[in-house]
């Protein structure tokens, strides 16, 4: 056990550092979008790009995988948002809340993590549970929240903007091209390898300093705004649902399809259950504020998942290694 802290430890200090600098204003909070943008641009694209270059490719093509990981999501949304759309929780915000207990943060924290633990084998499985999550679990929570003010219409609405989303989202593409190189067994040429190498280096740490800074700056920006009505009880019924029901939910499904016959690999299953218990995505606070939904709700579960995540990933660890 102490070995799994000794490498999940900076991972999170690393956040608790980024959430310390921005609270007590040692970073501005002007200046975190431009740390997104780095991360969101240039070093996250290449990170993914080479774990995906370097990943066979019928890893990253595992039809198993994704099965699994996209039933476990879908259940998910939607019994969070049947728990949660009660008395004053809409549509808008039901929706988000289900966003943030089947979203986990794969791609600022879940890789890097991952591989330091698993090796370089846990990259493909959570590459495709990156791509589900972008392209699938967010337009449908988008298009849900849309039902509280048009309806069908405004849903539709809703989801052709999210699927706008994903086509100028760089991380989709950088995964893409990675696979597309691996197929190919395609390579750089040395020196853009070695600027890509370079900038992937940086993904992780500024990627997790980033997260520790939004934390705050939502926190902030929350508390600057007054109270949110939102019910007791419904930060901690969400942030229960992201840390436990959800990975115990993908485990249950996996062991359950691999009992059917279904080629999953057991290492696979491993890797998608871990990705489960990860705490929430950071990027699903900024996708509140911008669809008007109660983002100091979000931005709560989103710290708190962060927060109970540094004792319950690694007992996630422990049980499933």
């Amino acid at each position: 056990m102490l070995q799994i802290f000794a490498i999940t430890l900076p991972f999170f200090a690393l956040v608790a550092a980024g959430y310390l600098a921005a609270r007590r204003r040692v970073l501005p909070l002007e200046a975190i979008p431009g740390l997104n943008v780095f991360v969101l641009y240039f070093a996250l694209p290449c990170m993914l790009y080479r774990f995906g270059a370097r990943t066979p490719i019928a890893q990253l093509l595992d039809g198993s995988v994704a099965l699994v990981w996209g039933l476990g999501a879908l259940l998910v949304v939607m019994a969070t948002v049947m728990l949660t759309r009660r008395g004053r929780i809409g549509w808008n915000d039901a929706a988000f809340g289900a966003l943030v207990a089947a979203f986990p943060n794969t791609g600022f924290m879940g890789v890097p993590l991952l591989a330091a633990l698993l090796g370089s084998h846990a990259a493909g499985p959570a590459i495709i549970s990156i791509m589900f999550d972008m392209v699938v679990t967010s337009s449908l929570c988008i298009a849900l929240s849309r039902l509280d003010t048009a309806g069908e219409a405004g849903a539709r609405h809703a989801l052709a903007k999210a699927f706008r989303g994903v086509v100028i989202n760089p991380l989709p593409w950088s995964i893409l091209l990675g696979a597309l190189a691996s197929a190919l067994q395609f390579r750089l040429p040395a020196p853009v390898d070695a600027t890509v190498s370079m900038l992937a280096d940086a993904a992780a740490p500024a990627a997790l300093f980033t997260i520790g800074a939004v934390l705050a700056r939502s926190a902030l920006l929350a508390r600057g705004s007054g109270g949110t009505g939102t019910p007791a009880g419904d930060v901690p019924l969400v942030v229960l649902a992201k840390l436990l029901v959800h990975p115990l939910l993908v485990c249950a499904m996996g062991r359950a399809a691999m009992a059917l016959g279904l080629p999953l690999d057991p290492r696979a299953l491993t890797v998608i259950v871990l990705v489960a218990a990860l705490p929430s995505a950071s990027n699903v606070s900024m996708l509140a504020e911008r669809f008007g939904a109660d983002n100091g709700r979000i931005a709560r579960i989103i710290l708190w998942t962060t927060v109970a995540a540094f004792f319950t990933f690694p007992l996630a660890v422990r049980w499933m290694t």
